[in-house]
């Protein structure tokens, strides 16, 4: 077990293009959003495992002899296979919930004890350990924050088990681990996913692992070459949905109205593959009318989602504010409320940015500006990171 703290961090996902239209057999494009989870593991030899999530005000701390005394002998299978219903019971005892724990705080603590046991139990003892996780992301708003943790966790605990090595030289701000290693990464952090969504596509984990983009149709995932830098508002329409109800009325509509509904998905599917087409252009040389043209595809797809029945007025809300100052803006996801992006085109003054997060702060909405393209999950030396964030991390 290395000695050494690490940090590390992912970014989250948003879906360019390709939301629903994916279920039905459709290319999704998902981009990494510069949005990021951190996370900071400090070796202990004090006989106990800290777990700590500000975000969610949780804290937890596990005997590591109680530990070392339980049966994980159900972990066997741990390597290869899914984490059952049956594991997944099996670790809520070993995790020994408060009664007053809420659902997603017990799907965190239960990834983590997973990847922590299936990992770490290839040591002679289970090791002592402070496990600090905090985000720049909302939970719950379909941008990959559960992923993003996931990642977090299972790199960590890779390098910390040394099953991989640290990839930062002295004096290196920030560093990633070569392609085996981030492969062996995106495995585990699957199976975290696993034990919080049961049955996750892969798609936000690999975006999270690979940074840039990827698309994914029919359960095959391929990476994005390379990425233009594309800067984008992020806005949270702060309105609760449920994605299996959304999907499951685009999937009735489908079945109501074949002739209609059929040829929408086929033109979104369109939407994804001239977008795709259009950021690989614009990776040597981006010029403004490849802007006009992603504008003009955002709007397009925006309104065949509406056709699909998965917009919501908070959406309209967000579409209208943004097209009063000129920029175009979609839904992410699944719709319903939820999230929305706007493309910022480069030539834009930040004065009519900053006039259009006000104006959308005034509609009860939460918003930020980032870019797509991110990079993947990195380790970083502590004095690149930005002081809230190391603040966030030291629990300051």
């Amino acid at each position: 077990m290395s000695s050494e703290v690490l940090l590390v961090s992912a970014p989250g996902k948003v879906i360019l293009h390709g939301e629903h239209a994916v279920v039905h057999g459709k290319v999704a494009l998902a981009v990494a959003v510069n949005l990021r989870t951190f996370l900071r593991l400090q070796p202990h030899s004090n006989g106990k495992v800290c777990l700590d999530l500000p975000n969610i005000g949780i804290k937890r701390v596990w005997d590591v002899a109680r530990l070392q005394l339980q049966d994980t002998s159900f972990l066997e299978q741990g390597d290869a296979s899914a984490p059952t219903a049956e594991l997944v019971e099996k670790l809520k005892e070993v995790a020994a919930f408060p009664k007053d724990c809420a659902d997603p705080e017990r799907a965190a603590v239960l990834a983590f004890l997973y990847l922590y046991l299936c990992i770490c139990r290839k040591q002679r003892t289970l090791p002592s350990l402070d496990m600090r996780v905090w985000s720049e992301l909302p939970t719950g708003a379909g941008l990959g924050s559960s992923a993003a943790y996931s990642v977090c966790v299972a790199s960590a605990l890779l390098t910390a088990c040394e099953e991989i090595p640290n990839p930062l030289k002295d004096g290196e701000p920030a560093s990633r681990w070569t392609v085996e290693d981030l492969e062996l990464i995106n495995k585990w952090a699957f199976q975290g996913e696993r034990v919080i969504h049961g049955n996750p596509s892969g798609v936000d984990n690999a975006v999270s692992v690979w940074g840039g983009a990827l698309r994914y149709q029919q359960g095959k995932i391929s990476l994005l070459k390379r990425l233009p830098a594309l800067r984008i508002l992020l806005t949270n329409t702060k309105v609760p949905r449920s994605t299996k109800a959304l999907v499951a009325g685009v999937r009735s509509r489908l079945l109501k109205f074949p002739e209609i509904v059929a040829p929408v998905l086929t033109s979104i599917d369109a939407i994804s593959l001239e977008c795709e087409r259009m950021l690989g252009e614009m990776v040597a040389a981006p010029a403004p009318e490849h802007y006009l043209v992603l504008e003009e595809l955002i709007d397009m797809n925006q309104h065949h989602l509406n056709a699909l029945g998965v917009g919501h007025a908070s959406l309209d809300q967000l579409c209208r504010v943004t097209m009063a100052h000129g920029l175009h803006s979609k839904l992410t996801g699944a719709g319903g409320g939820g999230c929305g992006i706007t493309l910022l085109r480069p030539d834009l003054e930040q004065s009519v940015v900053e006039a259009v997060k006000q104006a959308l702060s005034s509609c009860g909405f939460d918003c930020w500006e980032t870019s797509i393209g991110a990079p993947g999950i990195s380790v970083h030396a502590a004095a690149s990171l930005d002081a809230p964030v190391r603040q966030a991390l030291d629990g300051l």
